[in-house]
């Protein structure tokens, strides 16, 4: 029986957990640093609830706080400048790369035909080909 006095008296550190998870606030297990803290805030900050949606009552109109503007405007336009600059930034890909690289060298080759020369020249290749329709 002395064991279970001395287990008594020292609780283990598993119950102090299980209880201040079972408590609303940690002031019952830890008060005196918790009270210091909390009355150095020099009041509540809580605003009771109205009923109403963000505190605006019927007909009344929201006002706005001086920092809405500035960040709606930067946010957006922000995020206007960041697709502008996406939609016009340059095409540096490696497939992009290889495939001017292919050209290139099949051109040196004579594999292909130069790249420089006029469409015109080449639609009328293809369209002597076929007779004209009536």
């Amino acid at each position: 029986m002395p064991a279970l006095r001395k287990l008594s008296a020292h609780p283990p550190t598993l119950s102090l957990l299980s209880r201040a998870s079972t408590t609303t606030s940690l002031t019952h297990l830890y008060p005196t640093p918790l009270t210091r803290s909390m009355s150095s805030s020099h009041g509540s900050h809580y605003d009771p609830p109205t009923g109403w949606f963000l505190g605006v009552p019927p007909g009344e109109k929201q006002t706005k706080e001086g920092w809405e503007g500035i960040w709606y405007w930067g946010f957006f336009g922000g995020l206007f400048a960041a697709g502008v600059a996406y939609a016009y930034k340059p095409d540096t890909s490696i497939q992009t790369w290889a495939l001017e690289e292919a050209r290139r060298r099949l051109e040196a080759e004579g594999i292909i035909q130069d790249s420089t020369k006029s469409q015109k020249s080449i639609l009328r290749t293809v369209s002597s080909h076929f007779p004209p329709k009536h």
